[in-house]
């Protein structure tokens, strides 16, 4: 499995355009083939933090290169994003637990 982490902050001025265009790459990302989940996550002090997570490389890097979210990338940069970190792992472990 594949991992990405994906930090960003939000331009105030942006906050219009992110929120118009997060939906749709949420859904286009549950579209690809060898997408598993992805959650958001906003912490107190307002870096939202993404985890999506694919069952290989190959799957993460069609959706990377996907030309809707490169568009969606460009304009990130240039419109919503003050500052964002981007990791891509590889599980190396993963365990479950369930109580009954």
């Amino acid at each position: 499995m594949v991992l990405t982490v994906f930090r960003a902050r939000l331009k105030d001025e942006g906050r219009d355009a992110y929120f118009a265009l997060a939906p749709k790459m949420g859904e286009l990302a549950r579209s690809m083939p060898g997408y598993k989940s992805h959650k958001v996550f906003v912490a107190e002090d307002g870096e939202r933090v993404t985890l999506v997570e694919f069952e290989d490389t190959a799957s993460q890097q069609a959706w990377s290169q996907h030309i809707d979210h490169l568009a969606a990338k460009r304009e990130g940069r240039q419109s919503f994003y003050a500052e964002y970190h981007l990791q891509i792992c590889e599980v190396v472990r993963e365990s479950h637990f369930t109580a009954p």
